[in-house]
């Protein structure tokens, strides 16, 4: 009897886990009609907008950005923006820098077999590594901007692009397992954390996401943290530490943007 009671509860919770997804399907479909996955290059003055003129503390923070950043380059916060303000940042970054255009294809290229070498199968990668070694060579062919744009806005490419960095993020983390596993909560191992928090789409990004992605590909980030914390000034941090950043994102609680100086 206990049995089937235990039967039933998990039934129901998943029935209800069911319903809330669903609804969260329709909440990000309507965000996701309504924000494209990576937008025009704005003004900063529009984050002003977004906050009431009486919200003290983000009206200051936005004041003191302003000091160092002139825009912004928002993604759609579909729990993918991490990935996505990364990959548009730095291929947007390859336009005008064949230097470093050529040390990141051969990383993007490489990277395959390492993946690979880990154990992960290579059918099941070899499109998304494709599509992300297109959109360098779309790149290298100094390509407008605006076609990168339109790349990073067509669901199908922009989606192969985060599942790639996405594996690519997981496989550093697994190489670099014995570094990573003291800061995995919760008594999981390093391949549960990345099966469970890395690898599916849609789940949020951590330090421990930027600094693996960031020491995998060689590509200096640094995030802005835009929250409710005192003092009118904006914290940020580089990824790797002491590295000279490439990339600037603006981290809000649970979402990124990409900055331009």
């Amino acid at each position: 009897e206990q049995e089937e009671e235990m039967q039933s509860i998990s039934l129901n919770c998943l029935a209800y886990d069911e319903a809330i997804m669903a609804q969260q399907d329709r909440i990000q479909q309507e965000i996701a009609t309504t924000n494209p996955l990576v937008s025009d290059r704005q003004d900063l003055s529009v984050l002003q907008g977004e906050y009431a003129a009486e919200d003290a503390i983000y009206q200051l923070k936005i004041k003191d950005l302003h000091k160092k950043y002139s825009h912004i380059r928002k993604t759609r916060p579909d729990g993918n923006c991490f990935y996505r303000a990364f990959g548009f940042a730095h291929l947007e970054s390859l336009l005008d820098d064949s230097k470093e255009l050529q040390r990141f294809k051969a990383v993007a290229a490489k990277s395959k077999l390492d993946l690979v070498n880990q154990g992960f199968t290579e059918f099941t990668i070899e499109d998304f590594h494709n599509t992300f070694m297109d959109l360098i060579e779309l790149c290298e062919k100094q390509q407008s901007l605006g076609e990168l744009l339109s790349s990073f806005n067509d669901q199908s490419v922009s989606d192969y692009i985060v599942v790639y960095l996405r594996l690519l993020t997981s496989g550093y983390l697994q190489r670099e397992h014995v570094f990573f596993q003291h800061f995995i909560e919760g008594g999981r191992s390093v391949k549960e954390f990345c099966q469970q928090e890395v690898e599916p789409m849609s789940k949020e990004s951590d330090h421990i996401h930027i600094i693996a992605l960031a020491q995998a590909l060689n590509v200096s980030i640094l995030v802005e943290y835009m929250d409710r914390g005192e003092g009118g000034t904006v914290n940020n941090h580089v990824f790797p530490e002491g590295s000279e950043p490439r990339i600037f994102l603006l981290y809000r609680p649970g979402h990124y943007d990409i900055l331009y100086k």
